[in-house]
């Protein structure tokens, strides 16, 4: 089945475009899916049948994975018995009638204001790496990009004259966000006086660099998300996709545009921007429940 396997993942790369961070998850769940096969004597496309799907979803349910990753597992299984039919290596759909695993859907976490200013401000002094880490957060903050996208702007996607950078999103699309003074400031100041400390590697043009004067992995940010996180008094755990859900949910507080946030977050569709208003809905409610006299 592996053979089966490789082909639709260069179709994926291929005719759709897939991003490399989609295309290894589309890899893991797809391989978990295939040994599951081969466990039960299945090595044949043709052979699959409604039932081994349905086992495989058991399985999971097993192991505990919650009803959102199980979903998504079983969203790869469709898109792969698709191709295989498309390919004419299976005549039948198994996943044809399967409904995905019901959820609801858990409101993201997020940072208040108050504690953003705090992680903002973490980084003191005018150390190289104190430089980067202010750049880096206030960047992260102004824009509410992804974490991948955060590591691999490049210095020529910065536009000091309009005050904003441009980004590769899911599905390889590019878009234009505000950077906002304070963002644009820490950035320029980062270049003047950090960036060359780090020793860049020649054509190095990636914009936050590391010890060893190559381009950040969203490992090496986790870390530094978390030392200043630490610094600033912050208690929990937090993640760098908090600093997005809070981006959103802030720029709507204050009377944002939904449409515009969703063309800054770079989401396709407007659904998925709609879980901040809920967001913000649920805070207008806790708020008036505490000080409303007659509540």
């Amino acid at each position: 089945m592996d053979r089966y396997l490789d082909e639709f993942l260069n179709y994926l790369v291929v005719e759709k475009g897939l991003a490399a961070n989609s295309l290894d998850a589309y890899g893991r769940d797809l391989r978990r899916y295939l040994d599951h096969l081969q466990r039960r004597g299945i090595i044949r496309p043709a052979a699959i049948a409604q039932g081994e799907v349905l086992s495989f979803l058991e399985t999971l349910k097993a192991l505990g994975l919650a009803p959102r990753s199980r979903a998504r597992s079983l969203s790869a299984v469709r898109s792969f018995h698709r191709f295989l039919c498309r390919e004419n290596y299976a005549e039948v759909n198994p996943t044809q009638l399967l409904e995905a695993p019901r959820m609801l859907r858990p409101l993201p976490r997020l940072l208040s204001i108050a504690e953003v200013d705090k992680l903002l401000t973490a980084p003191q002094g005018d150390s190289p790496l104190a430089l980067r880490d202010r750049a880096l957060l206030e960047v992260l903050y102004a824009t509410g990009l992804r974490v991948s996208e955060l590591v691999n702007i490049q210095q020529s996607e910065i536009n000091r004259d309009l005050g904003c950078l441009s980004t590769l999103g899911k599905g390889s699309k590019q878009r234009l966000v505000p950077l906002g003074e304070v963002a644009l400031a820490a950035v320029e100041e980062y270049l003047a006086r950090g960036r060359q400390a780090f020793k860049p590697r020649i054509r190095c043009a990636t914009l936050f660099l590391n010890r060893r004067g190559t381009g950040l992995s969203r490992q090496g940010f986790w870390k530094i998300l978390r030392r200043n996180a630490e610094l600033a008094g912050i208690q929990g755990q937090i993640y760098p996709h908090m600093l997005r859900h809070s981006f959103a949910t802030h720029l709507l507080e204050n009377g944002a545009d939904l449409r515009a946030v969703q063309a800054m977050l770079g989401h396709a569709d407007i659904s998925t921007t709609q879980i901040y208003t809920h967001v913000v809905r649920e805070r207008l409610k806790q708020v008036h429940h505490q000080y409303h006299p007659r509540r």
